[in-house]
Protein backbone atom coordinates (compact mmCIF):
# COMPACT_ATOMS: atom_id res chain seq x y z
CA UNK A 1 0.00 0.00 0.00
CA UNK A 2 2.92 2.38 -0.07
CA UNK A 3 1.30 3.67 -3.58
CA UNK A 4 -2.01 4.48 -1.57
CA UNK A 5 0.45 6.37 0.86
CA UNK A 6 2.12 8.29 -2.34
CA UNK A 7 -0.61 9.05 -4.00
CA UNK A 8 -2.15 10.44 -0.50
CA UNK A 9 1.24 12.59 0.06
CA UNK A 10 0.55 14.16 -3.30
CA UNK A 11 -2.82 14.99 -2.62
CA UNK A 12 -1.65 16.63 0.49
CA UNK A 13 0.88 18.58 -0.97
CA UNK A 14 -1.35 19.75 -4.51
CA UNK A 15 -3.81 21.55 -2.15
CA UNK A 16 -1.13 22.99 -0.16
CA UNK A 17 -0.28 24.49 -3.69
CA UNK A 18 -3.47 25.36 -4.49
CA UNK A 19 -3.82 26.86 -1.00
CA UNK A 20 -0.74 29.00 -1.97
CA UNK A 21 -1.83 29.91 -5.30
CA UNK A 22 -5.12 31.42 -3.89
CA UNK A 23 -3.11 33.29 -1.04
CA UNK A 24 -1.11 34.89 -3.91
CA UNK A 25 -4.36 35.53 -5.68
CA UNK A 26 -5.42 37.45 -2.57
CA UNK A 27 -2.45 39.59 -1.94
CA UNK A 28 -2.41 40.61 -6.05
CA UNK A 29 -5.97 41.68 -5.05
CA UNK A 30 -4.99 43.39 -2.04
CA UNK A 31 -2.82 45.60 -3.96
CA UNK A 32 -5.38 46.79 -6.68
CA UNK A 33 -7.18 49.78 -5.11
CA UNK A 34 -10.87 50.21 -4.94
CA UNK A 35 -11.25 53.55 -4.22
CA UNK A 36 -10.43 53.34 -0.44
CA UNK A 37 -6.90 53.81 1.22
CA UNK A 38 -5.05 50.88 1.80
CA UNK A 39 -1.13 50.32 3.51
CA UNK A 40 -1.20 46.93 0.79
CA UNK A 41 -1.13 49.30 -2.27
CA UNK A 42 2.05 50.55 -1.05
CA UNK A 43 3.68 47.19 -0.17
CA UNK A 44 5.22 46.17 -3.01
CA UNK A 45 7.41 49.83 -3.25
CA UNK A 46 11.00 49.79 -2.38
CA UNK A 47 13.09 52.16 -1.01
CA UNK A 48 16.47 52.99 -1.31
CA UNK A 49 17.89 53.02 2.17
CA UNK A 50 21.57 53.60 2.18
CA UNK A 51 22.51 52.52 -1.23
CA UNK A 52 20.02 48.92 -0.48
CA UNK A 53 16.70 48.49 -2.01
CA UNK A 54 14.45 47.82 1.10
CA UNK A 55 10.32 47.14 0.84
CA UNK A 56 8.31 50.52 2.18
CA UNK A 57 6.85 48.70 5.08
CA UNK A 58 10.41 48.12 6.53
CA UNK A 59 11.78 51.81 6.65
CA UNK A 60 8.41 53.49 8.09
CA UNK A 61 5.07 53.06 9.16
CA UNK A 62 2.33 52.96 6.79
CA UNK A 63 -0.88 53.48 8.04
CA UNK A 64 -4.42 54.93 7.11
CA UNK A 65 -5.64 58.42 8.50
CA UNK A 66 -9.27 57.66 7.08
CA UNK A 67 -10.71 56.27 4.27
CA UNK A 68 -8.75 58.94 1.85
CA UNK A 69 -5.29 59.09 3.35
CA UNK A 70 -2.64 56.89 3.69
CA UNK A 71 0.06 58.17 5.95
CA UNK A 72 3.81 56.93 5.85
CA UNK A 73 5.83 58.03 9.21
CA UNK A 74 10.02 56.83 8.09
CA UNK A 75 11.84 55.57 11.18
CA UNK A 76 14.63 58.04 10.09
CA UNK A 77 13.28 61.99 9.16
CA UNK A 78 16.15 61.46 6.27
CA UNK A 79 14.33 58.56 4.97
CA UNK A 80 11.55 60.87 3.59
CA UNK A 81 12.64 62.50 0.76
CA UNK A 82 13.93 58.35 -0.60
CA UNK A 83 10.28 57.66 0.47
CA UNK A 84 8.64 60.19 -1.87
CA UNK A 85 10.80 59.26 -4.59
CA UNK A 86 10.40 56.19 -4.58
CA UNK A 87 5.97 56.61 -4.23
CA UNK A 88 6.92 58.38 -7.85
CA UNK A 89 9.03 56.27 -9.51
CA UNK A 90 6.74 53.58 -8.88
CA UNK A 91 4.18 55.15 -10.70
CA UNK A 92 1.04 54.03 -9.17
CA UNK A 93 -0.88 57.47 -10.05
CA UNK A 94 -0.63 58.66 -6.26
CA UNK A 95 1.09 62.00 -5.24
CA UNK A 96 3.00 61.99 -2.17
CA UNK A 97 3.22 65.36 0.11
CA UNK A 98 5.92 65.60 2.18
CA UNK A 99 4.84 67.60 5.65
CA UNK A 100 8.67 67.50 7.45
CA UNK A 101 7.53 64.69 9.50
CA UNK A 102 4.56 62.32 7.91
CA UNK A 103 4.78 61.88 4.06
CA UNK A 104 0.52 61.54 2.99
CA UNK A 105 -0.91 60.40 0.12
CA UNK A 106 -4.62 61.33 -0.66
CA UNK A 107 -5.97 58.86 -3.00
CA UNK A 108 -8.26 60.61 -5.53
CA UNK A 109 -11.59 59.30 -6.79
CA UNK A 110 -11.79 57.07 -9.13
CA UNK A 111 -13.98 57.47 -12.40
CA UNK A 112 -15.50 54.96 -14.19
CA UNK A 113 -13.36 54.67 -17.25
CA UNK A 114 -10.38 53.48 -14.46
CA UNK A 115 -12.93 50.91 -12.25
CA UNK A 116 -13.74 48.97 -15.54
CA UNK A 117 -9.82 48.94 -15.84
CA UNK A 118 -9.29 47.06 -12.37
CA UNK A 119 -11.62 45.04 -12.92
CA UNK A 120 -10.36 43.84 -16.01
CA UNK A 121 -6.85 43.59 -13.89
CA UNK A 122 -8.26 41.95 -11.25
CA UNK A 123 -9.94 39.38 -13.31
CA UNK A 124 -6.86 39.03 -15.22
CA UNK A 125 -5.06 38.06 -11.79
CA UNK A 126 -7.95 35.48 -11.71
CA UNK A 127 -6.84 33.43 -14.70
CA UNK A 128 -3.62 33.57 -13.47
CA UNK A 129 -4.92 31.96 -10.27
CA UNK A 130 -6.74 29.54 -12.32
CA UNK A 131 -3.62 28.84 -14.26
CA UNK A 132 -1.80 27.94 -11.60
CA UNK A 133 -4.76 25.46 -10.06
CA UNK A 134 -4.51 23.73 -13.68
CA UNK A 135 -0.92 23.18 -13.37
CA UNK A 136 -1.30 21.76 -9.68
CA UNK A 137 -4.06 19.40 -11.28
CA UNK A 138 -2.03 18.54 -14.08
CA UNK A 139 0.54 17.15 -11.93
CA UNK A 140 -1.40 15.27 -9.23
CA UNK A 141 -3.28 13.73 -11.96
CA UNK A 142 0.22 12.68 -14.02
CA UNK A 143 1.28 11.58 -10.43
CA UNK A 144 -1.72 9.22 -9.99
CA UNK A 145 -1.09 8.15 -13.94
CA UNK A 146 1.90 6.78 -12.88
CA UNK A 147 1.44 5.09 -10.02
CA UNK A 148 -1.37 3.22 -11.36
CA UNK A 149 1.31 2.43 -14.12
CA UNK A 150 3.18 1.21 -11.45
CA UNK A 151 1.19 -1.33 -10.00
CA UNK A 152 -1.62 1.26 -8.03
CA UNK A 153 -5.22 -0.20 -8.98
CA UNK A 154 -7.10 1.26 -12.13
CA UNK A 155 -10.37 1.57 -10.29
CA UNK A 156 -8.64 3.43 -6.94
CA UNK A 157 -6.79 5.57 -9.40
CA UNK A 158 -9.88 6.35 -11.08
CA UNK A 159 -11.37 7.71 -7.67
CA UNK A 160 -8.20 9.99 -6.95
CA UNK A 161 -8.75 11.57 -10.43
CA UNK A 162 -12.02 12.26 -9.11
CA UNK A 163 -10.70 13.44 -6.20
CA UNK A 164 -8.85 15.87 -7.99
CA UNK A 165 -11.31 17.36 -10.24
CA UNK A 166 -13.52 17.92 -7.14
CA UNK A 167 -10.55 19.43 -5.54
CA UNK A 168 -10.03 21.47 -8.48
CA UNK A 169 -13.66 22.85 -8.66
CA UNK A 170 -13.65 24.08 -5.01
CA UNK A 171 -10.87 26.09 -5.95
CA UNK A 172 -12.10 27.04 -9.16
CA UNK A 173 -15.33 28.24 -7.05
CA UNK A 174 -12.90 29.78 -4.27
CA UNK A 175 -10.98 32.32 -7.18
CA UNK A 176 -14.33 32.91 -8.72
CA UNK A 177 -15.87 34.30 -4.96
CA UNK A 178 -12.67 36.23 -4.66
CA UNK A 179 -12.88 37.75 -7.53
CA UNK A 180 -16.54 38.52 -7.33
CA UNK A 181 -15.90 40.52 -4.32
CA UNK A 182 -13.28 42.72 -5.58
CA UNK A 183 -15.06 43.47 -8.77
CA UNK A 184 -17.92 44.69 -6.00
CA UNK A 185 -15.59 46.26 -4.34
CA UNK A 186 -14.11 48.34 -7.07
CA UNK A 187 -17.49 48.98 -8.56
CA UNK A 188 -18.78 50.43 -5.54
CA UNK A 189 -18.33 54.19 -5.64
Amino acid sequence: MSEEMNIDENMMQGEENLDHAIEHLKNELSKIRAGKASPAMLSSIMVDYYGAPTPLPQVANVGTADSRTITIQPWEKNMLAPIERAIFEANLGLTPMNDGEFVRINIPPMTEERRVQLVKQSKAHGEDGKVSVRSVRHKMIDFIKKEVKNGYPEDAGKRKEEEVEQLVKKYYAKIDSLIEMKEKDIMTV
